[in-house]
C-alpha cells in the first residue's frame, strides 16, 4: 500500500439557490483557488469538469462513485438528507478523497469513503454536525466568497444562479476554524501516516477509520495441499479466529500434515476445511506447500542467484534448518524412535495410517525466528554449504538419492526443513510426475447389454418399495444379494481396478492428488496404473 497516497480531502455541498460549493479542503488551494499562505499554487484538477459528478442526481446518491481527471482519481459517497428541517426538505453533501490515478489498489480507500459518508450521515441526522456550521454562510455571500473563475459582485439573483450552475464556491478563512475542517485534516494526516485513524466527535461518537489493503483471491486448496503457518501461535494473546473448523484445525497444521488428513484427524468436514485454510491463506496466516516425499524430485529455479548472493537470507537460511541440540534431562525422552521410520516416508500413501511422528521435533512456525533451544555455537553451517546443496537439486534426482549423494553436508541439517525453506522462499521448485494413457491402453466402453444389465441391477439396488409393497424383507435380500452377485460377474478384475484410476491418466493430475484421492501410496498406485496398460509418466 503507497504510503502518503491520499492527495487531497475536500467536503462539497449542494444549494439550491445558489449551486455546489466546497466549503472544506486539505491542503488549502488543493481543489479551488484560495489566498491562504500555505495553499497550493494551482488546483490538482479543473473542479467545473466533475461538478455534475461531485453532486449527482438524485438516483445516484448513497453510493460510491469513482472517477478520474488530470492523472487523479477522485472517490466520493454523495449522501441526500430528506428532512422537512432543511432548505426545500433535502441536504445533499459529498466527502471525497483525491489520489493519483495509477493506484491500483484504491479499493481500499473506496472503502473508507464510504464508511466516512455513512458516519457523516449518521451524525447530521442525530445532532446536524454539518448543517449546524453553515449558519449565516450562505447570507453573508458578499463578505465571505469569492468566485472561482475571479468574479466579484454577484449582482442580481438570477445572475447569481447563472453563475452557481457553472462554477463552484469557495469559503476562504471561515472554513479553517471549524469541526469539519479539523475534520479533514486529522484523516488526511493518520490516513498517509498511520493508515488508520480514531477520532473523537462527542461523548458518544467516535469516527474510526482503517485501510485495509486488498488482496488477490487465493488460489483453490486441494486436499494432496500441505499447509505450513506463518505466525507462532504461542504468541497470540486471543485466538486467531472464532470459525469453529479453524480453531478445530489449527492444532494439526504442522507442515507435514495434508489438507485431506488435517481433516480426518480433526474429525471435520473436507469442503469446511479446505474454506478454512483459504481463509488462512488469505490473510497471511498460511502458506502452501507440496506434501514432503523423498522420493520427490526438486529443482532450482532461476531465482537461486539472489540466494547465492544475499548472505542474510543465508544465515536465516541457516537457522532454519539446524537441527536443534537440546540438553537432555530427566523426564526428556531420547527422539530416535520418532526418527526412526523417517525414511520410510517415500510416498504421501499414509494420509490416512501415517504415524504422527514426524521428521523434525522443530514446529513450522519457527520460520521467523530462531526457537529458545541450548545450541552448539562451535558448529555453523557455512553459506557456501547451503548453496551447493541447492545447486545440487536437479531434475531426475530424487531426494534420496540426492541425500546420499550429499551425505557428508547434511550433517546437522534438516532435510525437510532445508526443502521447505526453498520452495517458501521462492527458489526451489517441485517436479511433479503424471501420468498420460495412450488410447489404446484404456478399457473399452462395454458392450450395449451389458449396460442395460448393470442399469438394471443398480436400480434394483436403488429402488426402495413403499410400505404396501409385497415384497418381504427375506425376498429383497435374495434379489439384492443374487444381483450383487451378477454384477461383479459382469466386470472383470483388471477392469474394475482400472475403473477408478481412469480419470487420472490425462497427464493433468500429479501423483500427489492421485495418492491423497484413492488413498493409497505411491507404489501401490504404480503398480496399478502400469496394470492399466500402455502409460507413460512425465515430469514437469
Amino acid at each position: 500500500m503507497p504510503t502518503r497516497a491520499i492527495k487531497a480531502i475536500f467536503f462539497t455541498r449542494f444549494h439550491h439557490e445558489k449551486g455546489s460549493r466546497v466549503l472544506h479542503q486539505v491542503p488549502e488551494g488543493s481543489i479551488t483557488p484560495s489566498t491562504s499562505p500555505s495553499a497550493l499554487n494551482a488546483p490538482l484538477f479543473d473542479l467545473d469538469s466533475i461538478t455534475t459528478y461531485l453532486i449527482p442526481t438524485q438516483q445516484f446518491c448513497d453510493h460510491l462513485l469513482t472517477f478520474c481527471t488530470n492523472h487523479y482519481r477522485v472517490i466520493g459517497y454523495p449522501v441526500c438528507i430528506r428532512e422537512n428541517k432543511y432548505y426545500r426538505n433535502e441536504f445533499i453533501f459529498n466527502f471525497a478523497v483525491v489520489i493519483e490515478e495509477n493506484v491500483v489498489d484504491w479499493g481500499c480507500w473506496g472503502e473508507v469513503v464510504r464508511k466516512l459518508g455513512r458516519l457523516l450521515r449518521a451524525l447530521e441526522e442525530q445532532g446536524g454536525f454539518l448543517s449546524r456550521e453553515e449558519k449565516g454562510v450562505w447570507d453573508d455571500d458578499d463578505d465571505k466568497m469569492v468566485y472561482k473563475k475571479g468574479y466579484k459582485g454577484f449582482g442580481d439573483l438570477a445572475d447569481l444562479d447563472r453563475k452557481a450552475d457553472s462554477g463552484v464556491w469557495d469559503v476562504g478563512p471561515v472554513a479553517s476554524g471549524s469541526k469539519v475542517y479539523a475534520l479533514c485534516e486529522m484523516i488526511l494526516e493518520d490516513l498517509n501516516n498511520y493508515c488508520e485513524c480514531m477520532i473523537p466527535i462527542d461523548e458518544s461518537n467516535t469516527i474510526n477509520l482503517k485501510l485495509f489493503p486488498t488482496h488477490a483471491p487465493p488460489a483453490p486448496i486441494h486436499p494432496h495441499h500441505v499447509p505450513i503457518l506463518t505466525i507462532s501461535l504461542a504468541s497470540l494473546t486471543s485466538p486467531i479466529s472464532s470459525d469453529l473448523t479453524i480453531t478445530r484445525i489449527l492444532p494439526f497444521i504442522n507442515g507435514t500434515h495434508s489438507v485431506s488428513h488435517i481433516s480426518q484427524l480433526a474429525d471435520t468436514d473436507l469442503s469446511l476445511t479446505r474454506k478454512a485454510i483459504q481463509h488462512l491463506v488469505y490473510y497471511g496466516c498460511v502458506v502452501v506447500l507440496d506434501v514432503f516425499s523423498f522420493g520427490a524430485i526438486y529443482a532450482p529455479t532461476a531465482e537461486i542467484g539472489g540466494f547465492i548472493t544475499d548472505k542474510v537470507v543465508g544465515e536465516e537460511c541457516a537457522r532454519y534448518v539446524k537441527v536443534p541440540r537440546i540438553s537432555i534431562g530427566r523426564g526428556i525422552k531420547m527422539g530416535s524412535e520418532s526418527d526412526r521410520g523417517r525414511d520410510d516416508r517415500s510416498s504421501i500413501s499414509s494420509d490416512t495410517h501415517r504415524s504422527e511422528h514426524i521428521a523434525s521435533t522443530v514446529t513450522a512456525t519457527e520460520f521467523e525466528g530462531v526457537a529458545k533451544q541450548t545450541e552448539d555455537d562451535d558448529f555453523k553451517i557455512s553459506h557456501e554449504t547451503l548453496i551447493t546443496l541447492y545447486t545440487s537439486l536437479r531434475q531426475g534426482l530424487t531426494l534420496k538419492n540426492w541425500c546420499l549423494e550429499n551425505l557428508d553436508l547434511l550433517h546437522d541439517i534438516d532435510v525437510r526443513r532445508l526443502i521447505t525453506f526453498g520452495v517458501i522462499k521462492g527458489f526451489l521448485y517441485r517436479v511433479h510426475r503424471y501420468a498420460i494413457a495412450t488410447s489404446s491402453s484404456l478399457p473399452s466402453a462395454p458392450p450395449t447389454k451389458l449396460q442395460d444389465d448393470q442399469a438394471t441391477i443398480r436400480g434394483k439396488l436403488n429402488h426402495k418399495p413403499s410400505v404396501a409393497s409385497n415384497f418381504t424383507g427375506n425376498t429383497g435380500t435374495g434379489v439384492k444379494q443374487e444381483d450383487i452377485a451378477r454384477l461383479d460377474s459382469l466386470v472383470s478384475d483388471p477392469e474394475r481396478d482400472a475403473l477408478p484410476l481412469i480419470k487420472f491418466l490425462g497427464g493433468m493430475h500429479s501423483f500427489d492428488e492421485i495418492c491423497t484421492e484413492l488413498k493409497m501410496s505411491e507404489q501401490v498406485v504404480e503398480n496399478k496404473i502400469k496394470g492399466v496398460g500402455d502409460v507413460q509418466f512425465i515430469y514437469r
